[in-house]
């Protein structure tokens, strides 16, 4: 029946068919000429420009209903939705810059500020919008005024009565002349008994070692009675390094208080940068917060714990601080006793409960309820280093280190991306991190993305990326060097939840296959090294031992070889001894 109608009558009811179609199906509001500057003169506005005689708008329609539908379910979405028909309105997109259908345009308070392009697709304009909204109202905690907590105590062994009596921690002068510690094999093992002391191992012939030299004594200089500075020189002292593991120079360790652990530094070694780092590790292990000032503190920090705690409970208290060496200050933990928190966090009131929040989000990433079990410290010592990273973050020279060497050994889902795109793809992986801390999943997963053309050749020899292939999507795991580039489904991983999910589970669950970062020279290479490492550490650890063992082997095989001989000349005897009993 279509068939035979004249064509131009054909395309008209097309036309009018499929001019319909967005507006009926989606609940936007279709600007004009008319209305278009009044409207979007307040707020933040993104606004498709489409054209009903486009096939691209015509696939595109389902996703911008989706996305119509996400953003008002939203109480304050602080982006509004609206669309332009340039097929009816021709002058208004032309003056709008218009050049393709469908075309999207953000707009802040009538002024254009961008086109998006990137991907129509639905997970990266989910995230784009997210990153570009502005809320008229944020989430707040009640004015309500609270007193400020009590000091925090140290306690000691409880008394009679069951009670714990706070008492004062003696002050140690660290550092009084304010000069680099030359410390040796006989001095060192009290200097980190003692601890909160910043140590650098070099080598005298070493350019790095020369070059960092001055600014070393200038930092002891600035850390005077607050931090020790000390080196070692590992060419006098070669056991004593190889026994605390250096494996380059220099190597700088800062080794916590009262054996509290150690940790390596990996940092930038400008003078700031390393006064910085030392200023965080002798901070206070646990800082009182202040009931007002809680949110002021979590816009300001990625990620930070909040201990909840009864007012007269200084056992949490020390507890917490035990547990907390492992963390050299990063990231800060913050304390209150206030009924008010109790009632926001929702936490049950007189509880001890240690809440880690992320992203400057005030819903809880994760919570450790205290038992004061047995197996407490160890318990608490790793949830806090497996909850201590933001969810997402970009991976650079500076928290390399802290992120791909993390002690609990995370899988970091790694995303490689050119440089022009690095705005569009961090807010996706920000809306994709978001979801999983959602649905509560492994706080120890590290969500990162990275300049791949600053990295290229990292990024090829780790992980066969190419400069040419960006973005590209892996999961790394990086203490064994091995990584995931496929999901469950069987194909490469996708900037979408449900591909990056999919493929977490798989590398956790051991159920999709991995590669080696490296080949299998290098594989073969690094275990003899560590087997010769291993054999090395023990033989000077373990001097006395080692020679009774060399000696026993010794022994054992000058006993081989003696009834090897005698067994010899024993045959040797009997053939000849048979020969002469012949009687031809």
């Amino acid at each position: 029946m279509l068939a035979r109608l004249p064509y131009t009558l054909l395309a008209t009811a097309l036309a009018v068919a499929v001019q319909a179609l967005p507006v009926d199906s989606t609940e936007l509001t279709v600007l004009t000429p008319d209305n278009f500057e009044s409207t979007i003169s307040e707020g933040v506005w993104f606004i498709e420009h489409f054209s009903p005689y486009c096939g691209h708008c015509r696939k595109f329609l389902p996703t911008w209903t989706q996305l119509v539908e996400n953003n008002a379910k939203q109480a304050d979405p602080g982006i509004r939705l609206a669309q332009v028909n340039c097929a009816i309105n021709g002058d208004l997109c032309s003056k709008n810059g218009v050049d393709g259908y469908p075309q999207m345009n953000l707009y802040r308070n009538g002024q254009f500020v961008e086109s998006y392009g990137d991907s129509r697709e639905y997970e990266l304009l989910t995230a784009y919008l997210s990153s570009h909204a502005e809320p008229t109202s944020k989430p707040k905690l009640p004015p309500t005024p609270t007193p400020e907590p009590a000091p925090i105590p140290h306690a000691e062994e409880p008394s009679q009565d069951g009670k714990y009596d706070p008492i004062p921690e003696p002050a140690r002068d660290l550092n009084p002349r304010g000069a680099v510690l030359a410390l040796t094999d006989k001095t060192f093992g009290d200097a980190i008994k003692e601890g909160t002391v910043f140590i650098k191992f070099y080598a005298p012939w070493c350019g790095h070692c020369k070059k960092l030299a001055p600014i070393w004594t200038q930092l002891a200089g600035k850390m005077q009675h607050k931090l020790t500075i000390a080196e070692v020189n590992c060419e006098a002292h070669d056991a004593l390094c190889r026994n605390e593991g250096v494996t380059g120079f220099p190597m700088l360790v800062y080794y916590g208080p009262n054996g509290g652990g150690k940790t390596e530094y990996t940092g930038g070694r400008k003078l700031e940068q390393l006064k910085a780092f030392s200023e965080k590790v002798i901070g206070p292990a646990i800082q009182e917060v202040k009931y007002e000032d809680l949110p002021s503190i979590m816009s300001e920090s990625p990620s930070l714990y909040l201990l909840l705690h009864p007012p007269s409970d200084s056992r949490t208290i020390r507890e917490v601080l035990k547990a907390s060496s492992v963390l050299f200050g990063s990231p800060p933990i913050y304390s209150s006793s206030s009924s008010f928190l109790y009632d926001y966090f929702s936490v049950q009131s007189n509880s001890a409960v240690i809440l880690a929040l992320k992203d400057h989000d005030d819903i809880p990433a994760a919570v450790y309820r205290i038992t004061h079990s047995a197996d407490e410290n160890s318990a608490l010592s790793s949830w806090l280093l497996r909850n201590r990273l933001p969810s997402s973050m970009e991976l650079d020279a500076d928290n390399f280190q802290e992120v791909m060497n993390a002690p609990h050994k995370p899988l970091v889902v790694l995303i490689a991306t050119p440089k022009d795109q690095m705005g569009v793809v961090s807010s996706a992986v920000q809306k994709i991190a978001r979801q999983w801390k959602d649905t509560k999943g492994d706080g120890a997963i590290s969500f990162v993305w990275m300049d791949g053309e600053k990295w290229g050749k990292w990024l090829k020899s780790m992980y066969g990326i190419k400069a040419d292939s960006l973005p590209r999507i892996v999961v790394a795991n990086h203490a064994r060097l091995v990584y995931y580039d496929k999901d469950q489904f069987g194909e490469d991983i996708q900037l979408t939840s449900t591909s990056i999910f999919s493929a977490i589970h798989g590398a956790a669950g051991g159920t999709i296959p991995y590669k080696h970062s490296e080949n299998m020279v290098e594989r073969m290479a690094r275990y003899l090294n560590a087997k010769l490492t291993a054999t090395e550490t023990y033989v000077f650890s373990y001097p006395w031992r080692t020679a009774f063992f060399i000696f026993l082997g010794i022994a054992v095989i000058i006993l081989v070889f003696k009834r090897l001989f005698a067994a010899d000349s024993d045959s040797r005897e009997y053939s000849h001894m048979r020969k002469a009993d012949r009687l031809d």
